[in-house]
């Protein structure tokens, strides 16, 4: 199997996996291989380094762990920081009601215990039937981890 590095006319980049560089040519030529962002057919191989393998390494050493790393532009960035921000501003002045969040809404949303900011758990379908009852919620977003 070899990997290649493509891209197509648009300059977007990605990677696919062939048996054998003949294999790759005729799926090009036949219009197999497509950009996963555009649907572009016009696909070309780019430069990569060669995968060498190294002689000066004992056969007992271990392996180095990989190190995954996410690239992310910085408008990702900084809508993670934001989201991030808008999470610890919520958990840090609001009140975890936990499980209890639907019947604690509905209780202030009628008037039967005072008002606060809550927070707590809900599913879809929950969350669903709150808003039809006209009480305002939002998902509490969850950030993943930059390397993510």
């Amino acid at each position: 199997m070899i990997k290649y590095a493509l891209a197509c006319e648009q300059a977007h980049e990605f990677e696919s996996w062939f048996p054998s560089s003949d294999a790759f040519e005729t799926q090009r030529k036949r219009g197999f291989v497509t950009c996963p962002f555009c649907n572009s057919a016009k696909v070309e191989k780019q430069i990569m380094a060669p995968s060498v393998a190294r002689t000066d390494k004992t056969p007992d050493a271990p392996a180095p762990e990989p190190q995954a790393v996410a690239v992310l532009s910085d408008r990702e960035r900084e809508l993670r920081a934001a989201l991030r921000a808008l999470r610890e501003h919520v958990m840090k002045n609001a009140e975890n009601v936990g499980k209890d969040f639907v019947e604690e809404a509905r209780k202030m949303h009628f008037g039967e215990t005072e008002e606060r900011s809550i927070y707590g758990e809900a599913d879809l379908a929950e969350a669903r039937a709150l808003l039809e009852e006209g009480i305002d919620v939002l998902p509490l977003p969850v950030v993943p981890d930059d390397r993510n």
